[in-house]
């Protein structure tokens, strides 16, 4: 997520246009824009009028209490205003920010005249945090001096802005910054974009700053900046509007200036104080065998030879990219500060930061690839905030490098731009387009990719969605007019479609659930080389995890009858390369073993597959409610894994469709009438319904027309490792009426076949 403020925005294009409608733009054309939040002050109804600059003329305790003040302040009216106050930070003579009766503070709040303590209180003397400057609130905001009693409050401070939140996707880094998005919206509405902010201030001396790259690899670029005299003290409101605006907490001018720039250029920085630094070097080099490092959240992390490190003399005082160390944080008592501004190969940083599960602001752009030439930018305009607001002296600078990787140069083919997007972009205008988001043209078409997008634009496609972006406007809606069309649904997504339809008739809705889960999941599971998250690290083997998070959720929202299913793939470890892919069906339902059984039955009878189950443990299934069936599994789910009662079960489409028949036989309607009869047998523990179900069909032939179990006991009356399971049974023949004669013959053979093959002995 990327908070840009409109204010900072502004400061790089300035544009007119309401943010609604750049916000529209930047949705077609760059990145997704979540919402626009209304921040600090509300500015309608002549709301900011009641806002202004106040001058303490008198400030003393207030007569009836020992805690409060009571002030006279000047506001530019004829007459002081009487102003009770809670803080004792300031005194007479401070400027301050005064709210006068009538205004809304931005919690929505009210501002009416009050009586406390038997004085009136006509106003309120504001603290930081109550005008969403700062989180500061046990004193009030003491303003420079300068402004004169009634100037407007918005003519010193950011009361009121609109920030923009953004989601920016995984291959626009140069999009993680106000900068980036200013340039997007420059060309989008085709105005000017100001040049990138930052300059060198004159440097007061050259003393000489000691950093060593051992790997350049992991660390192409290194500019260190030592500073002196720095005053290290809270930020300026300006400053701390925009952090908190942004999605930051301020914490003092030194730690806010590198999250400003950052922020503000997409560059990330970390400041050291130099005194802490063993002899006062910075040497950039691979993690050693057993070191450690108590991060800035006070978390001692143990190291791996992979990790990069910035290292003073003795040991590490940051994991590179990602978080510095406790014991070099700049603090109060800092007064020299180095400044590291470098640049680190995504992938190093990747790693590391998902071993140690330890995700950054800083972390999240160096994995996404951050422009090389931006380090000595981000540099100068950080020297630049230190001199202004920390009063720093700038006195050393040393840039380590290897040689920067040249600006990719692809040709473009104009008519080809016109092809792959199916409207036609004249070629004057193709070239303005690239020349407005920072691409040099050359007259044969040779198009220099900016250093900010060299890692995304590297070939012809690349440039002719660079061109396509900035015409989906023109795109009209009507699809083109098809006059053929060829082509079938196989048989395998027939039948998908047929599971779907009766899915959906058995009261269950679709879910779709990420390919990618935690590693934990399936220690046979094919690994990702890089996964972007521990969450998401390999291909899953079974529907299962996501069925039961996607059903945990429904409950978490409030559902008390949820059935889900999915029908995708799964991806087996196949022992070469790529995986075995194999597309499962799973559902899960509330209501336990019986409901998922019911919605199985309904499925086979439709696809007419016969249903052969039989009793299989599984420890994610509840003991004695789990079974296998002649594509997968199906059960109660082990309570343990989701609490109540769950029914699931999840089968292999390829092989329940390989017994789908191609033909099926109408049998015509038998109208003689049938006789039923329940058989109970003892058998041994071990022996499950379904086999002798099966022996008894193979016994008495088609006149067996149903036979369904429909009791299990276990007790006295049949002994230890027995049970009786009680069968209902229907005999009915096509070819005549039964008589008693012939039902007792088929009896007779069913409990033969059970007595030889099983030991059944018939109890009924």
């Amino acid at each position: 997520m990327m908070r840009v403020p409109v204010s900072w925005l502004k400061e790089y294009v300035p544009f007119d246009e309401p943010i609604e409608n750049v916000a529209a733009r930047l949705v077609i054309a760059s990145c997704e824009v979540d919402r626009i939040v209304k921040r600090g002050v509300p500015d309608a109804n002549g709301n900011l009028a009641l806002y202004l600059v106040g001058k303490v003329v008198e400030a003393g305790k207030h007569p009836n209490a020992d805690r409060l003040q009571l002030c006279r302040v000047d506001v530019g009216e004829a007459e002081l205003r009487q102003i009770v106050c809670g803080a004792w930070n300031f005194g007479a003579g401070a400027t301050v920010a005064v709210a006068l009766p009538g205004a809304v503070l931005p919690d929505g709040q009210k501002l009416e005249q009050a009586k406390l303590r038997g004085a009136v209180s006509d106003g309120m003397i504001l603290s930081e945090r109550e005008l969403e400057l700062g989180v500061e609130h046990s004193g009030i905001l003491v303003l420079d001096e300068g402004p004169e009693p009634g100037t407007p409050l918005t003519d010193v401070l950011p009361l009121s802005d609109d920030v923009l939140e953004l989601e920016t996707g995984h291959n626009r880094p140069d999009l993680l910054s106000v900068y980036g998005i200013a340039r997007e919206v420059a060309a989008l509405l085709d105005v000017e974009l100001a040049p990138q902010p930052g300059s060198d201030p004159p440097r007061s001396e050259d003393e000489p700053v000691d950093v060593q790259i051992e790997d350049f690899e992991g660390c192409p670029r290194y500019i260190g900046r030592t500073f002196r005299d720095v005053r290290v003290g809270p930020s300026p409101p300006w400053l701390k509007a925009r952090l908190l605006a942004a999605g930051m907490r301020p914490i003092s001018n030194v730690v806010d200036i590198t999250n400003y720039v950052m922020l503000g250029l997409g560059n990330p920085l970390h400041a050291f104080d130099q005194a802490k630094l063993g002899e006062h070097r910075i040497v950039v080099r691979r993690a050693l065998a057993g070191e450690e490092i108590r991060t800035l959240d006070d978390t001692v992390r143990k190291l791996d030879e992979q990790d990069l490190v910035i290292a003073d003399a003795d040991h590490p005082v940051a994991l590179a990219g990602i978080m510095g160390s406790l014991q070099s944080e700049v603090d109060e008592q800092t007064t020299d500060v180095l400044l590291e501004a470098a640049n680190f190969e995504p992938l190093t940083i990747h790693r590391s930061s998902e071993r140690l599960r330890l995700r950054t602001e800083g972390s999240n752009r160096w994995e996404k690839g951050v422009d090389p030439y931006l380090a000595e930018q981000a540099a100068k305009l950080a020297t630049e905030l230190l001199v202004d607001l920390a009063q720093a002296r700038w006195t050393g600078d040393v840039d380590v490098r290897r040689e920067l990787p040249e600006r990719p140069v692809v040709r473009l083919r104009p008519e080809r731009t016109d092809l792959l997007v199916g409207l036609r972009t004249e070629p004057d205008e193709q070239r303005a387009i690239l020349e407005r988001i920072g691409f040099d043209v050359a007259p044969d078409w040779m198009v220099t990719v900016p250093t900010w997008r060299a890692r995304d634009v590297t070939r012809e496609a690349d440039l002719v969605e660079e061109v396509a972006r900035f015409r989906l406007d023109d795109v009209p809606y009507t699809l083109p007019l098809r006059t053929v069309m060829f082509g079938r649904l196989s048989k395998e997504q027939r039948l998908r479609r047929v599971v779907e339809e009766v899915l959906v008739g058995c009261g269950f809705s679709e879910a779709y659930n990420w390919s990618l889960v935690p590693e934990d999941d399936d220690p046979h599971a094919l690994r990702l080389p890089e996964p972007l998250s521990a969450d998401q690290a390999v291909l899953r083997t079974t529907l299962r995890r996501g069925l039961i998070e996607s059903a945990q959720r429904n409950v978490d929202a409030g559902a008390d009858d949820v059935a889900l299913f999915e029908i995708a793939r799964v991806y087996l470890p196949s022992g070469q390369k790529l995986p075995e892919e194999r597309w499962r069906i799973g559902a899960i339902a509330s209501g336990g073993f019986a409901r998922a059984k019911g919605a199985l039955e309904t499925l086979h009878q439709a696809l007419k597959v016969e249903l052969s189950v039989e009793a299989a443990p599984q420890p994610f299934l509840h003991p004695g409610k789990a079974a296998r069936v002649g594509s997968g599994w199906v059960g109660e789910l082990h309570p343990a894994l989701l609490a109540g009662s769950w029914g699931a079960f999840e089968l292999d489409l390829a092989t329940l469709f390989a017994a789908v028949p191609d033909v099926v036989h109408y049998e015509d309607v038998i109208t003689y009438p049938p006789v039923r009869q329940d058989l109970a047998f003892v058998v041994a523990e071990e022996v499950s319904a379904g086999e002798l179900a099966a022996a008894a069909r193979a016994a008495a032939g088609v006149n067996l027309r149903e036979l369904r179990p429909f009791d299990v006991y276990r007790g006295e009356q049949v002994g230890p490792g027995k049970k009786s399971i009680a069968f209902s049974v229907t005999f009915q023949s096509p070819e005549g009426t039964l008589t008693d004669e012939d039902a007792a013959e088929l009896r007779h053979r069913i409990v033969g076949r059970l007595r030889d093959a099983f030991g059944a002995q018939l109890r009924a």
